[in-house]
């Protein structure tokens, strides 16, 4: 910016920017936001504004871009779309009394992860913000002790009021933050800790280092919630870097909203063991909330049980998707409310019923709270509470003597009165804004009753004044008259001029008379002609009023929302299940996991009932692993799938798709199915698919589910094979998991042979002449060809290529067989595959094995030697 002089105005906004420098500054001017300087620059690039100039005092000219106010919200939502945030600088003087420069301030930051406004925000997702802290945590005593980091991580919702404060240690921070899905991420300045590349899509926003005090912290926090220590809230020392990062994203806050922040509820603490940490190969290969094919909802888990009536219910069926349960209570609980809904259909669509007659009450209560409500929100509000006594009376008919339904209702509250009052107040159809229609209903306020008497009824008034007049002067020709020019007047004519009474005031001479005014005129003038601008002042003072009220229920508010959200998702649970044929999966502690006629929910949803063929599994202690062979297009990754989203589907308290059912909760699922690059990180797809195998053998435990596809494939075949099968050892010896393991390599198969609790499976296949029908069955044994050149040609290869493939494969064979034939083209493998692995010895090695050379006479070597040449020509022809 230039240093020469600058006007007053031009001062005041250089001294508002210097506050918010890594903000656009929307600076009000009248009826326009004005952008300046670098501002302007950047917000005419990005929303294609014409970019002009302002005199800035000594000649100078600086850049100007505006929007109208009226049209802000469009410019602001496009802008924090793309990352910018946005600090909104509003007149808070009333430029008719200001001395000088208007006084201007900022009201709040727009940010990504800091939005109110409906077109910002997704209904059916939170938008959280997250600040991220990191402490050294001592394990053992004296010399002996050794240091290691946890993260501590605190999360809010500013739309929703919902805070969550979580320690978790650095592994488990990617299935942490996929969970939240954060819009924007606070880290220290100069932190040691790196986020996930999968989170590079929320802004990161760096602060001072001292903001992440954990003293200060505990005050900041405490200061929040109005209270004395934090031991009320169920907070501990272990909760210290949560802690901390709660206190720099309150005071990051509190520089956003400067009004403060009272929809703010008091955090949820989540401790490590509470859900299963789901990483993001799992997230994405088992397609949970956004498909692989566009990043959609379509084709995922979340659009097949997502049936739910409420924001709040989406939001939450998403986040217990994202966040199964592992203990087998909790479970147990979420089952036996879905099963009770299951069973009385009559209570299930009762429940429906009245939660689709409710809105958003958690978002539409924080705005309330926060003051941000629009006259149209209040009212929705009032009439979600005013339907609540309807979900209460389904509720009573559902809710047994025990069991999570029965707590909901032993608690419920419908706050009557809040309902009462809204709907009292508002009108049945408020406008967006005051000013535009009425938004106080009639009978609310005397004064603004008696106001839009005056202003509606003029013409009444004006025939009551004159009767009035008329019988006091006597004056039977009197008329109460109103021009632009004089406002109201009294027209006496010239023969009547003699009775005029002295408190007429005379204002204009006409060609037939006088015309006059009188004190009660004016005074009746002045209140019409003010009563529009009135009537609004007082529906504001009223309008806030109503607001404020609902506004101090906040908490009983969200604690209603918590519960309509909760049996929202279990009644939809219960609807899904009863619509696709689910069954209640039996939970224990134990290892097994056995199912009955499985199937992949959303696969079968895109095709004919009668079309999925289910397949029946079962993983025990002492066969616990399955090498799971067959051809492409079989349905191997359909199977793995369907494993992995019955075992989670049945941890997030939801029936499954199959027969029957019984899940050994799992703390984990593992899923690498399907090869990609990751350009971005520099990594081939088989560094990729290394990298997550890696991940799955250091963090898998005996009680986790490991789906694995094609391993090693990416590689020459005996680097492949050999990574295949020490990563099938090391899983069945070392960690003793759960395991399906589909593969091409059907060397992997002798391993049945070596390890104990490995079988071997495969996905059947029909041979019909040159044609092959897939069955996509389960059956045991493995298989022995992959038919790869007949899924070509049914992929429309053309039928040369196909022929020659056929061709090369019966030489490929019969070389790898020791047969004869062309080693030039195509060039056989050096060594028989199966002799890498230490298979069954051949008998020409076993009598090799005993022959000893030093021992024997020429004769007897050259005699040995013919006899196991011509052994070796008969195994070739054979």
């Amino acid at each position: 910016m230039t240093t020469v002089s600058v006007t007053p105005l031009m001062q005041q906004y250089r001294e508002i920017k210097a506050r918010h420098q890594n903000a656009i500054l929307f600076f009000r001017m009248g009826e326009f936001y004005e952008m300046f300087y670098e501002d302007a620059e950047t917000a005419s690039r990005v929303l294609g504004l014409t970019l002009t100039s302002r005199n800035n005092g000594a000649a100078a000219e600086v850049p100007l871009a505006g929007v109208p106010v009226k049209a802000a919200n469009d410019y602001v939502r496009r802008l924090v779309q793309r990352g910018f945030r946005v600090a909104i600088c509003e007149q808070v003087e009333d430029p008719k009394v200001a001395k000088g420069v208007v006084r201007r301030e900022v009201i709040e930051t727009v940010t990504p992860g800091v939005a109110f406004a409906d077109d910002l925000l997704d209904g059916s997702r939170n938008n959280f913000i997250c600040a991220v802290a990191t402490a050294e945590q001592r394990d053992g005593v004296a010399k002996n002790e050794t240091a290691s980091v946890v993260v501590g991580v605190a999360a809010a919702d500013v739309s929703t009021g919902e805070v969550r404060l979580i320690v978790t240690n650095p592994e488990e921070l990617d299935p942490l933050l996929a969970r939240l899905s954060p819009r924007e991420v606070l880290v220290a300045a100069g932190s040691r800790i790196s986020l996930p590349a999968s989170r590079s899509e929320a802004l990161v926003t760096e602060r001072d280092a001292w903001e992440f005090d954990a003293s200060m912290a505990r005050e900041d926090v405490a200061r929040q919630y109005g209270l004395l220590s934090l031991d009320g809230l169920g907070i501990d020392a272990m909760d210290g870097p949560a802690v901390s990062a709660a206190g720099a994203l309150l005071r990051y806050l509190r520089e956003l909203q400067p009004a403060g922040l009272p929809q703010l509820a008091r955090p949820t603490i989540e401790r490590r063991g509470g859900f299963m940490p789901l990483d993001e190969m799992t997230r994405r290969n088992l397609e949970l909330v956004e498909s692989l094919r566009d990043g959609g909802v379509d084709g995922t888990l979340l659009s097949v049980l997502d049936r739910t009536a409420t924001p709040m219910g989406a939001r939450l069926l998403r986040q217990w998707i994202l966040a199964p349960l592992v203990s087998r209570e909790a479970i147990e609980a979420r089952l036996d409310a879905v099963a009770t809904f299951c069973s009385s259909v009559v209570s299930r669509d009762a429940m429906r019923e009245a939660i689709d007659d409710v809105r958003d009450v958690e978002r539409l209560a924080a705005k309330a709270a926060a003051s941000r409500s629009t006259p149209r929100e209040l009212r929705a509000l009032g009439d979600s509470l005013a339907a609540l006594p309807a979900v209460a009376a389904a509720l009573e008919t559902a809710a047994a003597e025990t069991g999570r339904l029965r707590a909901i209702l032993d608690s419920w509250d419908d706050a009557s009165e809040v309902a009462s009052h809204l709907c009292r107040v508002l009108v049945a159809r408020p406008p967006l804004a005051i000013g535009d229609d009425a938004t106080i209903a009639a009978g609310v306020d005397r004064e603004l009753d008696e106001l839009r008497e005056l202003r509606d009824g003029g013409r009444d008034a004006i025939a009551r004044i004159q009767a009035e007049e008329r019988a006091r002067t006597g004056i039977a020709s009197l008329k109460v008259g109103f021009n632009k020019v004089f406002g109201y007047y009294i027209e006496i004519t010239n023969s009547n001029l003699t009775a005029v009474p002295p408190d007429y005031q005379r204002r204009q001479t006409i060609t037939s008379g006088e015309r006059f005014v009188t004190p009660a005129l004016k005074q009746y003038e002045e209140r019409v002609l003010t009563a529009a601008e009135r009537i609004e002042a007082r529906e504001r003072e009223l309008f806030e009023q109503a607001r404020a009220v609902a506004g101090r229920e906040i908490n009983r508010l969200q604690r209603i929302s918590r519960a309509i959200a909760e049996l929202d998702v279990l009644s939809t649970l219960a609807e899904v299940a009863s619509r696709e044929g689910y069954v209640r999966p039996t939970i224990v502690d134990d290892f097994d996991l056995e199912i009955v006629a499985g199937r992949h929910p959303v696969v079968e949803r895109m095709m004919p009932r009668d079309k999925f063929i289910p397949n029946d599994l079962e993983l025990v202690a002492d066969a616990r692993m399955i090498i799971l062979t067959g051809p492409n297009m079989a349905g191997k990754s359909t199977v793995l799938r369907q494993i992995g989203l019955i075992a989670l589907m049945a941890q997030i308290g939801s029936f499954v798709p199959a027969s029957a059912a019984q899940v050994g909760v799992v703390d984990r699922i593992f899923t690498r199915v399907g090869a990609s690059d990751n350009l971005v990180r520099g990594q081939s797809t088989f560094m990729v698919e290394m990298t997550e195998t890696s991940a799955i053998l250091h963090t898998a435990t005996s009680r986790s589910l490991v789906l694995l596809d094609e391993i090693g494939r990416g590689t020459a075949t005996y680097d492949g094979v050999s990574i295949a099968w020490a990563v099938t050892e090391h899983l069945h010896e070392k960690i003793g998991c759960k395991t399906v393991f589909a593969t091409h390599y059907h060397e992997l198969t002798q391993l049945s042979e070596q390890l104990s609790a490995l079988r071997n499976f495969n996905v059947a296949v029909r041979e019909v002449g040159d044609q092959i029908l897939f069955l996509h069955r389960l059956q045991p044994g493995g298989a022995d060809r992959s038919y790869g050149i007949e899924v070509g040609r049914l992929a429309g290869l053309p039928p040369a290529v196909i022929s020659r493939a056929r061709t090369i494969l019966a030489q490929l064979e019969g070389e790898h067989l020791g047969g004869g034939g062309d080693r030039r083209r195509p060039a056989a493998p050096a060594t028989d595959q199966l002799a890498l692995f230490g298979t069954a010895p051949h008998p020409i090695i076993d009598r090799l094995a005993e022959v000893d050379v030093n021992g024997m006479t020429p004769i007897e070597a050259l005699t040995t030697l013919a006899t196991l040449a011509e052994q070796a020509k008969q195994h070739g022809r054979s």
